[in-house]
């Protein structure tokens, strides 16, 4: 029965530290060293949440960047689902949807001859990619210019502004945010 008492105040104790005291001190201290993080780095635009840098949206209009195709259900970009479509290399269905998705591409701009880069094509293994690569957004800049009607050299400023480099100088690959670009593209139009 000693043992047994023991076990259960070492249950509570332990539950309390862990389940409690050390979530709300994380919490607490997240909250003031990194604000902007702990809150889903939110982008604000006129005192209301845009969107996160953190998840990508669906763009589909020929105006605006597109990101990387998104593999979670219901809808694309479902922060609650997050999901790679778990097809692997040799299955017919991701040949398809990567055909699919570069047709789109090229349908939508035809003048381009360019090959089409490959996180334009595939989805993330989150689904959830708010990032492309500088060579992705090189790629659309013509129909972008093209639908708006501005100069492409405005267009690759905006990119060049936009697109975050290695951490560190050696951690990751060159990127570039679709949902601050595209805001940012808006802006310049106004």
């Amino acid at each position: 029965m000693n043992l047994l008492r023991q076990t259960v105040v070492c249950l509570i104790i332990l539950t309390v530290i862990t389940g409690i005291v050390y979530p709300l001190i994380v919490t607490g201290i997240a909250q003031l060293a990194f604000p902007y993080q702990a809150n889903g780095s939110m982008i604000i635009r006129n005192d209301k949440a845009v969107g996160s840098c953190l998840i990508g949206q669906d763009f589909n209009s020929p105006k605006y960047f597109w990101g990387r195709p998104s593999a979670t259900s219901p809808v694309p970009y479902n922060a609650a689902n997050s999901s790679g479509s778990n097809l692997g290399p040799l299955n017919p269905a991701l040949a398809e949807n990567v055909r699919t998705r570069i047709a789109k591409l090229k349908s939508a701009d035809p003048e381009n001859k360019t090959n089409v880069p490959v996180d334009l094509a595939t989805a993330s293994g989150s689904g959830l990619d708010p990032d492309i690569s500088p060579a992705a957004a090189e790629y659309q800049v013509h129909r972008i210019a093209k639908t708006r009607n501005i100069d492409e050299s405005k267009i690759r400023e905006l990119t060049a502004k936009y697109t975050y480099k290695r951490q560190l100088g050696v951690l990751g690959e060159p990127r570039v945010n679709v949902l601050e670009l595209n805001l940012a593209l808006d802006a310049l139009q106004k």
